[in-house]
C-alpha cells in the first residue's frame, strides 16, 4: 500500500481507521490489495537424453530441409461407414482405427509417385527411391517423440497393419522397442488422433523427403448437387523436401491418395 495515497482524517498522522477507509473506498478507484500469488515457481529443466536427441534432430531437419506443406480436404464419410462395418464383423481381429486404412491408401498410391517414398543423402547428393515402404509411425511417449517402423507396409493387409501398429506403439511407450524397430523408415505418418486440429505442418523425419499428417475428422454440411447433406471431412497435410519433391508432385500425390480414401472399395481391389 502506498501510504502517500492515504489521507489522514485528522492531522498528518495515518491511523488504522484511515487504512480501513482507503481499502474500502480505494478499491472502487482501481486499487487492489496485494494477495498471495497462485503462480508456480520457475522450473529449469535440463535438456538431456531422448529429449536432447529429439531437439537436435528437429533443429537439423528444419535447418537443412526447405519444407513446404500442402493441405487438402477429404470426404471420409464412406470410409468411416466401411470402417464401422469392418469392425462390426471383425471377430477376434483387432478393432480398426482410421490409421491402418490410411496406410493401405498410402501404399496403393505410392507406386505412381516414387519420389515421395525416398531418402535424400544431401552430403553425397543422392536420392534413393525405395521400392518397399518402411513406414515410420510418429508415436508420443513419456520419453518424447519416437518413430517405430512398420516394415514392408505394402505387403500387409489392413488387419495385419492394425496388429503391428498396436504392437509397435506399445513397445515404444514401454521402452521395449528394439533399435532396428526405430530406424530405417522411408516415409513417416504423424497423427494426433482426436486432437488432430484443422491442419498441421509436420517436420520431415530426416533423411526422408516427406511426412503425412492426417487431421481431426469433423462433421459438416456439404452440397451434393442441389442437396445439403451431412459429411465427415478430414484435412490431410503433407510436408515435403522441396529439393526433391515439387509442389505439383505433392498435390498430385494427395489427389491420388484422396481418390482411394473417398472411394474406399478401391482399398481392397487388386
Amino acid at each position: 500500500m502506498d501510504l502517500s495515497q492515504v489521507k489522514a482524517a485528522e492531522g498528518d498522522r495515518v491511523r488504522h481507521a484511515d487504512l480501513d477507509a482507503f481499502l474500502r473506498y480505494g478499491a472502487g478507484q482501481g486499487y487492489h490489495a496485494p494477495h498471495a500469488s497462485n503462480a508456480r515457481p520457475d522450473e529449469p529443466i535440463k535438456v538431456i537424453g531422448m529429449r536432447r536427441r529429439i531437439a537436435e534432430n528437429m533443429a537439423a531437419a528444419k535447418r537443412a530441409i526447405p519444407h513446404f506443406t500442402y493441405v487438402d480436404e477429404i470426404d471420409v464419410t464412406a470410409l468411416e461407414a466401411m470402417r464401422a462395418d469392418l469392425n462390426d464383423n471383425r471377430g477376434s481381429r483387432p478393432k480398426l482405427t482410421m490409421l491402418p486404412l490410411l496406410i493401405v491408401a498410402i501404399c496403393k498410391s505410392i507406386p505412381q509417385f516414387p519420389m515421395i517414398n525416398a531418402r535424400y543423402d544431401d552430403e553425397a547428393g543422392v536420392v534413393t527411391r525405395h521400392g518397399s515402404i518402411h513406414l515410420g509411425m510418429a508415436t508420443q511417449t513419456d520419453a518424447g517423440l519416437m518413430v517405430p517402423v512398420i516394415r514392408d507396409a505394402q505387403d500387409r493387409n489392413v488387419w495385419q497393419l492394425a496388429t503391428e501398429i498396436a504392437r509397435l506403439a506399445e513397445a515404444a511407450r514401454t521402452g521395449k522397442a528394439k533399435v532396428e524397430e526405430l530406424s530405417g523408415s522411408t516415409l513417416t505418418i504423424t497423427s494426433l488422433g482426436p486432437l488432430g486440429g484443422i491442419a498441421t505442418t509436420p517436420v520431415i523425419n530426416r533423411p526422408e523427403v516427406a511426412i503425412i499428417g492426417p487431421n481431426k475428422i469433423v462433421e459438416r454440411p456439404i452440397f451434393q448437387g442441389d442437396e445439403i447433406v451431412r459429411a465427415k471431412l478430414m484435412n490431410l497435410s503433407i510436408s515435403c523436401d522441396h529439393r526433391v519433391v515439387d509442389g505439383w508432385d505433392a498435390a498430385s500425390y494427395v489427389q491420388a491418395l484422396k481418390k482411394y480414401l473417398e472411394t474406399p472399395v478401391l482399398l481392397f481391389a487388386e
